[in-house]
Formats: C-alpha cells, structure tokens, sequence
C-alpha cells in the first residue's frame, strides 16, 4: 500500500464525512457540481465520453451530445454522493426511495430456490440496484471487480455489507457464482464491461464491443432464470429511483456458445434501449470498446 493509496483515501473520507453532514438536497447539488468540474473543467476522460457518444448516437447533433456528457459528469457525481450517504440507509430508507416495476416474475423466481441471475449495467445506480434487492429480501451476492486502490476497495465492501451485500471478488467469481445459484441465491453482475481477454465480440450501439461471457455462462450451467434491472433516477426527490426488472428469455438449445451468445446479445438489446431512454445516466467514461476484434487493424 503505497503512500499515494493513503493519500488518496484520506481526501475521500473527509470528502464522504462533508456529504454525510450536509442535509440531502445539498449533498446532491454539490455531487453535481464536482461532477460539472470534471467533466467540463478538468475534462476527465472527456475525450472518452464524447468519442462514445458520437459512436453510440451519430444520427444526434453536436448540441445534443454535449448536453447529454455534461449530464452525465453530473449524474455521476451525484450518485457518487448518494453512494456516500447509503451507508446510514436501513432496509426501509432503500425501500421507500425505490419503486420496483415488473417483479413478480422476479419474486416468483426467488422463491423457487432455483437461483437467479440478474444481469444490470453502469446505467442509472448500480449500487442502489443491489441494495435494492437486498432490501427487498432476496439472499444476494454481487460479483465485484477490483480497484487499484485497495482501500476504496474495502470500504465500498463495507457499504455493501451494510446493505446486505455479499461481495464476490471477480477473480472468484467462475466458482463462487455457481455455488451461489447452487444455494438458491441470487447472483447479481454488471455485464456491460469491458472483457480485456478470452470475452466475445457481439455489437453493441452497432459496434463491436468485447463482452463477458461469465454472466451467461453461469446461468446456462445451472439452468436458472436471467433478469435485467437498473435502478434509474426518476422524480424529484434527491435519491427516488425506479427499479425495472426484464425477464431474458432465450431459446437454450443446449449449444453453450450459440446459446451464450443469444443471451448476451438480448441483454444489449435491452441495455441499448434503456440507454437510449436514460442516456444522461450512463457510464459513458467507461472504455467499453476499448478491446478490439484481431481481425481490425485500427488503433485501440
């Protein structure tokens, strides 16, 4: 652990410790604000964001997609300072700011014992989506990927634990993911990441991006239901969002390429709508075409 590391981690406790202590509303204004200045001042990783929007939207004029980056900074350091506050948050708090919309099929799932897989991306809060559930009282366990500092790393595992949350690092994931649906739990992935090796090309925004194959292959070992679910923002309260679940249902035709394949691509399918419905909300600064089909001779 290096100096920096240290560093580092005392500028974001006092950071958090200034969020927890101003009232909500404020809290969220000011997340946008530092989001602002990211994004249009210091321009992190803004050559990114606006190179993605152009790939994900070229129909759209320059306004529009400069509108939708600076948003999507502001978005971002918005729920950076909600993910600060959840950590005082009990089961009830996470229950009355989230409206969950189509779960019965999820519901029915859980109860079954079977095991579930839910599928979710960097769209809308992806920390309020498991701690949702978790909320909501399904047995969870999320597949977490690790960060370069390792002490962000363990307080973010602390958050979750508060929640609820049980934490499977990445690395773990090919044999804790299966117990956990052996167990009759639910197994929550974000599958929109980038797969730097061993991932499959599929298009996504009509691109081809390098995806996990994990996810799906989980779920077709086991034989389990895949759900789809982003918690988005929605009225005007500082933290409410709506909670969507969509059921994936895949011909499973006992071919595991083919298969895991058609599932991947349902899932972007789904993804590329939600995103063209919440696009202020997407992780734009992630690289996800970062990694490139061998056969393409551009740069990276």
């Amino acid at each position: 652990m290096s100096l920096r590391h240290r560093a580092e981690h005392l500028a974001f406790v006092l950071v958090r410790a200034k969020w927890r202590l101003l009232p909500e509303s404020w809290a969220a204004r000011t997340g946008s604000f530092v989001g602002w200045l990211a994004g249009v001042v210091l321009r992190v990783r803004r050559s990114d964001v606006d190179a993605h929007l152009d790939i994900a939207f070229p129909e759209r004029d320059p306004t529009w997609k400069r509108r939708v980056a600076v948003q999507s900074y502001r978005h971002l350091g918005r729920e950076a300072a909600t993910l600060f506050r959840m950590v005082r948050w009990r089961p009830d708090d996470i229950v009355e700011r989230v409206t969950f919309e189509d779960f019965d099929e999820v519901d029915e799932a859980v109860r079954s014992g079977r095991g579930v897989v839910v599928l979710t991306a960097h769209l809308g809060n992806w920390e309020v989506a498991g701690a949702a559930l978790a909320a909501r009282g399904y047995p969870i366990d999320v597949v977490g990927k690790g960060m370069s500092n390792p002490l962000f790393e363990a307080e973010l595992d602390r958050t979750r634990a508060g929640l609820g949350l049980s934490v499977i690092p990445m690395g773990e994931a090919p044999r804790e993911v299966l117990r956990s649906l052996e167990q009759g739990r639910v197994a929550a992935l974000l599958g929109d990441q980038n797969a730097h090796r061993g991932g499959v090309f599929l298009p996504f925004f009509g691109r081809m991006a390098a995806t996990h194959r994990g996810p799906a292959l989980f779920a077709l070992r086991k034989d389990v239901p895949v759900f789809v679910g982003f918690a988005v923002r929605a009225g005007r309260a500082p933290a409410a969002y709506t909670l969507r679940a969509h059921r994936l249902d895949v011909e499973r035709t006992g071919d595991l390429d083919a298969d895991t394949e058609r599932l991947l691509m349902a899932y972007h399918r789904i993804l590329e709508g939600a995103i063209r419905d919440w696009p202020e909300q997407y992780f734009w600064q992630h690289r996800r075409w970062k990694t490139r089909p061998p056969e393409e001779n551009g740069p990276r």
